[in-house]
C-alpha cells in the first residue's frame, strides 16, 4: 500500500488542475483500497466561514452519480459528512445507516452502501472538505487504510488551498485562465498602504536551477561571453542607480546598488564562476553553481534578515544568466498605474520598469527584510511578499489591488469589494502625507513623556529610508554582514571603515552596534561549525569570548570608528549569564586602554546588554547594574519563551509577541531597569507593531527601534495617546490570558483614537 501511496502523491502533484486532482484521488483511492465508492465534498467558497451554515458541496465521486457533482451540497450539520466536516476527525463505521447522524440523499446512488469512512481534509487547522469511502457491505476500513486516506487528504488539502487563493475551485466548468470574480491571496506585508494599479509581470526568462550540464572545448570563449554579460549586468545597475535617485530624491539608494556593482566586479563570487568555467563548465552551468554555493551560505543562517540576503546572490545570478541568454524582458507599453509582480521578485527588477509609474510590488518570495521591501519604503509603495498562492502567470495587464498592511493581493475587485478598497486607498493617501508632516516632530505623549525613535540596519544601504522618515538614531546595527560575505575575517582598519560610515551619518545621535552574532546555524565559509541544535548552540557571545581574537579586533575598530564622534553604544548579544558579561566588559575595557595608546579623542561607549534568552530575563537585575542599558530583542525573547521557530510554517500562527507570557517577560525588565536605573530599549519586531508600541509605551521603554518603514506609524501611535492612558490599557492586557484578548482590547483603542488604519486597511 505504501507503493500506490507515493505513486498517488507524485500524480496528484503533477496533475494539471484541481478537477484532475480531485477524480485522480477519488479513482485510485476506489481501487486501491477495494471499495465500492470514493467521493470528495469540498467547502464552497461562497461560505461564510464566521456563518452557522456552511456548505460541503460534492466535487467528485467513483461510484455514485457523476450528474449530481457540484449539485449535492450539505450543511455542515447534514448528515456524516457534515459530522465529519464539523468535528474535524476521521470516522470509521461497519455500518453507516444505524449512526444517527445519518442522512440518506435521493438520486445519488447511495442506497446499497453500509461500511464508511470520511476523513477532514484540513489545511492548517482549516476544514477545506471531506474525502468519504464507502462499502457495499458491512466492513470497517483497517487502521492501515485510515493512515492511507489521512495521508491523501493531507495532500489533496494543499491541492484545494491552492485552487481556492487562485480562482480556479470558484471557475470549476468555466473557461480556463479566466477570472469570474474576485480573489486574493495573503502573504507577508512589505511596505505599507493601499493601492490599485495594473499587473505587469516580470518575465522568469530561464531558471537557474533548470540549466543543463554541457562540457566545452573553449574556456576563453565562454570566459569571454561571461564578461559581456556581467558588464551588461553592471551598466543596469548603473542606470538603476539614476532612476532611483531620481525618483527618491535621495542618493542614499545608490548604496544597495554599488553593493551589487561590486559583487560583479571581482570577488569571490566571480572567482568561482571563472574556476568552474575552467573546470570545463560551460558559462550558464558555471554560474549557476556558483550561485548556488554562495546562496547557500546565507540559507543556513538562523537570522530571518541574513537569509534573505541569499535572494540577492540568486536575483544577481538570475540577471547574468538573462543576459547569456540574449532574452529581453517586461513589456514596453506600460500601463500608468504599475504593480511590478514577479516569482523570485526582487530588487534589481525595478530597473525593468520607470519608476515613476510604479505604485506597487507584489512578490512570491521575500519577506519584510528583504532588500525590496527596503527598497519600496524608501520609495512609499505599497509591497505585499511572499504571496505564494498567486497565479502569477495569469495576472498580465489584470486589475490588482495590494494592501502592504496585510501582506494581501486582490484581483479583479467588484461591486462593494471595489467601491471599499477605493475609499481605503484615499484614506491611505491622506494618511501618508498627515505622517509625512510628523518627520520633525519627536515621538511625545499627549502628557509629555518621550521615545527615542531608533532605526534598525543591516547594511549602509538601509540607511537610506532611515535618513527620510526622522529616525533620531541606530537602535540596532547588524554587524555580520562584512563578515559573511568575504572569504576570510576582515581587518581590524577594514571594519572601522565600515562602521565609520554608520557613525558618521548620525553624528550626534546614538548608533548601536551589535557585536559579532555568528556561529551555529550562522556560519562563516571559512570558519565552518556543525551542531545538531544551532538554536541553542555556539553562536553569539559565546563564540567570540571564546575567540578573543575575533572579539579585541572588531571592539577595537568600533572605538576608532567613533574617534572624535562620541555617539557609539556597543550591543552584546546572546547574554545569557553575568559572567558573558563580565568578560565582555573586560575585553571591551581592554580595548579602550590599547586604542587609547594608539590615538587621541577615544571615549569609553555605553556597553548594552541583550535580552533575548529567558535567563537573561530572570537575571535582569544582575545584568542592568552592570551595564548603561538592556535592549530587548523581541524577535528571539518570543522564540525560546514559547519555544516556537517563527521559520517553521509548521507552528508559525502559534508565534506570538503579544503572548501574556512574553509581555510579563518585557514588563519584568522594564522593572529590573527602572530598579538599577538603566535605560531599557526594545529592538524587536514589538517595537514597530502599533499594538505592541503602547504597551512599550506604558512599560515606560526609553526608546524603541524599528525598520524606517514603521517609524512614521508608531510615532504617530505615541503622539496621539498619553503616557497615562498607554499604562491603563497595559493593565488590562497583563489581566489577559490570550493574545486574543489583547489584540481585541488594543485594536478596540486604536479605532476609538481614529487610529485603526494603522493595523488594518479596513475590513473587506
Amino acid at each position: 500500500m505504501l507503493d500506490e501511496l507515493r505513486q498517488i502523491v507524485t500524480e496528484v502533484s503533477k496533475s494539471s488542475d484541481l478537477r484532475a486532482a480531485l477524480d485522480l484521488i477519488a479513482r485510485r483511492v476506489r481501487s486501491v483500497l477495494d471499495a465500492s465508492v470514493c467521493s470528495v465534498y469540498v467547502l464552497s467558497e461562497e461560505s461564510d466561514p464566521e456563518a452557522e451554515e456552511q456548505t460541503l458541496v460534492l466535487q467528485a465521486t467513483e461510484g455514485l452519480n457523476k450528474a449530481k457533482v457540484g449539485q449535492v451540497a450539505l450543511s455542515m450539520h447534514e448528515g456524516l459528512v457534515g459530522l465529519v466536516a464539523r468535528r474535524a476527525e476521521l470516522v470509521n463505521l461497519e455500518d453507516a445507516s444505524q449512526h444517527p447522524a445519518f442522512k440518506f440523499v435521493t438520486d445519488i446512488g447511495e442506497e446499497p452502501y453500509h461500511g464508511f469512512m470520511g476523513v477532514p481534509i484540513i489545511h492548517r487547522g482549516e476544514v477545506l472538505g471531506v474525502l468519504v469511502v464507502q462499502a457495499r457491505e458491512r466492513r470497517r476500513f483497517s487502521d492501515d487504510q485510515e493512515s492511507f486516506v489521512v495521508t491523501l487528504a493531507t495532500q489533496l488539502a494543499s491541492a484545494i488551498r491552492h485552487a481556492r487563493a487562485s480562482g480556479e475551485l470558484t471557475r470549476m466548468g468555466n473557461e480556463p485562465g479566466e477570472f469570474d470574480s474576485a480573489f486574493s491571496a495573503r502573504g507577508l506585508p512589505g511596505s505599507p498602504g493601499v493601492v490599485f494599479g495594473t499587473a505587469v509581470v516580470v518575465a522568469d526568462g530561464q531558471s537557474l536551477e533548470l540549466v543543463e550540464d554541457r562540457e566545452v572545448e573553449d574556456p576563453d570563449h565562454e570566459l569571454a561571453v561571461l564578461d559581456s554579460a556581467i558588464e551588461a549586468v553592471r551598466q543596469e545597475f548603473e542606470q538603476l542607480k539614476i532612476d532611483f535617485a531620481r525618483a527618491s530624491g535621495s542618493d542614499e539608494e545608490n548604496l544597495l546598488f554599488d553593493a551589487f556593482i561590486r559583487m560583479l566586479s571581482g570577488g569571490s563570487l566571480i572567482e568561482a564562476i571563472e574556476r568552474h568555467i575552467r573546470r570545463g563548465q560551460w558559462a550558464p552551468a558555471a554560474l549557476r553553481d556558483a550561485i548556488a554555493e554562495h546562496a547557500a551560505v546565507f540559507e543556513q543562517m538562523s537570522d530571518a534578515y541574513l537569509r534573505e540576503r541569499a535572494q540577492d546572490v540568486r536575483d544577481l545570478g538570475s540577471r547574468v544568466l538573462h543576459k547569456l541568454h540574449a532574452e529581453s524582458a517586461g513589456p514596453t507599453d506600460w500601463p500608468e498605474q504599475i504593480v511590478l509582480v514577479g516569482n523570485d521578485l526582487s530588487a534589481s527588477h525595478l530597473a525593468e520598469v520607470p519608476t515613476e509609474r510604479l505604485v506597487g510590488i507584489v512578490s512570491s518570495t521575500g519577506s519584510g527584510s528583504s532588500h525590496l521591501a527596503i527598497l519600496a519604503r524608501a520609495l512609499g509603495v505599497p509591497a505585499a511578499m511572499g504571496v505564494s498562492d498567486l497565479p502569477i502567470s495569469r495576472l498580465r495587464n489584470k486589475e490588482v489591488v495590494v494592501d502592504g498592511y496585510r501582506g494581501l493581493v486582490v484581483v479583479r475587485p467588484r461591486g462593494s469589494l471595489r467601491d471599499e478598497l477605493r475609499r481605503l486607498a484615499r484614506e491611505e493617501a491622506e494618511l501618508t502625507e498627515e505622517l509625512a508632516a510628523l518627520r520633525d516632530e519627536p515621538a511625545l505623549t499627549s502628557d509629555g513623556f518621550r521615545v527615542a525613535m531608533h532605526v534598525n540596519i543591516g547594511l549602509l544601504s538601509d540607511m537610506a529610508p532611515s535618513l527620510t522618515v526622522g529616525a533620531e538614531g541606530i537602535g540596532l546595527y547588524r554587524t555580520e554582514v562584512p563578515f559573511q560575505i568575504r572569504k576570510q575575517f576582515p581587518g581590524e582598519e577594514e571594519q572601522a571603515h565600515i562602521y565609520r560610515e554608520a557613525l558618521e551619518t548620525f553624528t550626534g545621535k546614538p548608533v548601536v552596534l551589535r557585536t559579532l552574532d555568528v556561529g551555529g546555524d550562522k556560519p562563516l565559509s571559512y570558519f565552518p561549525i556543525r551542531e545538531d541544535n544551532p538554536f541553542l548552540g555556539w553562536r553569539g557571545i559565546r563564540l567570540v569570548l571564546d575567540h578573543p581574537e575575533i572579539f579585541l579586533t572588531q571592539i577595537r575598530a568600533m572605538l576608532k570608528a567613533s574617534a572624535g564622534l562620541n555617539n557609539l553604544h556597543i550591543l552584546l548579544p546572546m547574554i545569557s549569564a553575568v559572567d558573558e558579561l563580565d568578560q565582555s566588559m573586560a575585553f571591551i575595557a581592554q580595548a579602550v586602554d590599547e586604542v587609547s595608546e594608539e590615538m587621541d579623542d577615544v571615549q569609553p561607549p555605553k556597553i548594552g546588554a541583550m535580552i533575548e534568552v529567558p535567563s537573561a530575563v530572570y537575571q535582569a537585575d544582575a545584568l542592568a547594574s552592570r551595564c548603561d542599558f538592556l535592549s530587548i530583542g523581541t524577535n528571539d525573547l518570543t522564540q525560546y519563551l514559547l519555544a516556537i521557530d517563527r521559520n517553521n510554517e509548521r507552528v508559525a500562527p502559534r508565534y506570538d509577541a503579544l503572548h501574556p507570557a512574553v509581555l510579563m517577560a518585557i514588563r519584568d525588565v522594564c522593572a529590573a531597569g527602572d530598579r538599577q536605573g538603566c535605560e531599557v530599549a526594545v529592538c524587536g519586531e514589538l517595537a514597530g507593531d502599533p499594538l505592541g508600541a503602547i504597551l512599550l509605551l506604558g512599560m515606560g521603554i526609553n526608546s524603541l527601534s524599528m525598520s524606517a518603514g514603521s517609524l512614521p506609524r508608531i510615532k504617530w501611535v505615541i503622539r496621539r495617546f498619553s503616557h497615562v492612558e498607554a499604562r491603563d490599557l497595559l493593565e488590562q492586557a497583563m489581566r489577559c490570558e490570550r493574545p486574543s484578548e489583547i489584540r481585541a482590547l488594543l485594536n478596540q483603542a486604536l479605532e476609538a483614537r481614529g487610529l485603526g488604519g494603522l493595523i488594518r486597511a479596513g475590513r473587506y
